[in-house]
């Protein structure tokens, strides 16, 4: 994941995200681990949409900032 400009609050849910990345990949080398992955995927995605919900709130605040 590349890095992208924003707050401190979406620099540290892009690190998270990475993290879980990370964990899944070692957990697939693993046997028996298949829920472990279900469940970090399901944090993942929820990290993925308080992400997109920042983006849209730093977005909205920029816009507003401009006018």
């Amino acid at each position: 994941m590349s890095y992208e400009a924003g707050s401190k609050e979406c620099r540290n849910l892009i690190d998270a995200k990475e993290s879980l990345l990370s964990a899944m990949e070692s957990l697939s080398e693993i046997r028996d681990t298949e829920n472990l992955q279900l469940q970090i995927k399901d944090i993942y995605n929820t990290l993925e949409k308080m992400h997109d919900n920042r983006r849209d709130i730093e977005s909205t605040t920029k816009t507003y900032n401009l006018k």
